[in-house]
């Protein structure tokens, strides 16, 4: 499933705690698509913290808690990392990341705070949703084989990746737009990991934010910025990251498009996605000017430039994810919107 849909399934399962109807949620996935990031965008959003238990690392004690005498009775410490209400709030979301990296006889010990939300006295508060995530089998990862009364505590949603979802977050969270432009290009690359190969750095959601890092870094030291996108994503697309951005060079004068100068079209198809992940900056960056219908509608007018109309309508489309309903609001819009109506409706 997408990961839109996944945070859409997230939030819901979130909201109706508060109502009884939460089920603890199971995230599978391939190691680097966004499974714990999901998760924290919840948290963000409805501004509760997140307990994040890693299973992996832990023994079936550190779960249970360590029993104590009281007179001629036998009580349990309870964890402190385990959430209460009274240090760390009504709601929240309780992560098992790393489930399937958990030996069996910690998995066990969960089994009770899964499905009855209690262990032993201890009971999870009433508005505390319960996520967890873990990599599959074949992902050369750490795992063992979910026991069936575990699974059977869980519903289970597979993550895809998916490069529109993904383009939306980074501009959310000003990724470098020659990346977003780069994967735009050359989508196959968004992940890429084949786990009989074992590598050691390859493409994947996780690791192009690296990348991003890298260029913040690098970008003025040449000599060493292929190495770090290497170190990032791995050879191959390294190499190709580097050779892409060393060809902007060549890009028309983006301040002159958002200005509503004349400026070119590039021939070159990288170049065009390029210009497309900028300019989407661009009005992103502008949106709490005074001029942002001006430079919004400015590239609009670009968009209907492209020799490929197909480009225009992914820059729109990128376009209406970042800003939202403003755009509609921009006398070029219409303009456009007619202009390529039959590309629309053929979609």
């Amino acid at each position: 499933m997408r990961p839109a849909q996944l945070i859409t399934i997230l939030e819901q399962e979130f909201t109706s705690t508060s109502e009884g109807h939460h089920t603890p949620v199971m995230l599978w996935g391939p190691p680097g698509v966004g499974k714990s990031q999901m998760v924290a965008q919840i948290g963000e959003r409805h501004q509760v913290p997140v307990v994040d238990i890693r299973l992996s690392q832990m023994e079936p004690s550190d779960l249970r808690g360590i029993p104590f005498r009281n007179d001629d009775m036998v009580e349990w410490a309870i964890p402190a990392i385990l959430p209460s209400a009274e240090r760390h709030g009504e709601a929240g979301i309780l992560f098992l990341d790393e489930i399937t990296s958990a030996p069996p006889s910690v998995s066990a010990a969960a089994y009770q705070l899964i499905l009855d939300r209690r262990l032993g006295e201890y009971k999870v508060p009433d508005g505390w949703a319960i996520f967890a995530a873990g990599n599959r089998q074949g992902d050369r990862g750490v795992t063992y084989t979910m026991p069936a009364p575990l699974a059977n505590r869980f519903s289970h949603f597979e993550v895809d990746v998916n490069l529109d979802d993904w383009v939306h977050w980074a501009y959310e969270n000003s990724m470098d737009e020659r990346v977003i432009g780069f994967l735009r290009f050359r989508p196959e690359l968004l992940f890429d990991f084949d786990p009989a190969h074992n590598p050691v750095a390859f493409p994947s959601p996780r690791s192009w934010e690296f990348a991003h890092r890298a260029l913040q870094k690098f970008d003025r030291h040449p000599q060493l910025l292929q190495g770090s996108l290497q170190a990032c994503v791995g050879p191959a697309a390294g190499v190709e990251l580097t050779a892409f951005v060393n060809s902007l060079e060549q890009m028309p004068d983006l301040d002159a498009i958002v200005k509503g100068e004349e400026s070119s079209v590039p021939q070159e198809i990288d170049l065009q996605y390029a210009v497309a992940a900028a300019l989407v900056g661009r009005a992103i960056k502008a949106q709490n000017s005074p001029d942002a219908a001006i430079v919004t509608g400015h590239i609009l007018d670009y968009a209907n430039r492209f020799p490929q109309r197909e480009m225009g309508v992914m820059l729109v489309s990128d376009l209406h994810r970042a800003i939202g309903e403003p755009l509609f609001q921009v006398p070029q819009f219409s303009e456009w919107a007619t202009a390529i109506a039959d590309v629309m409706l053929y979609q």
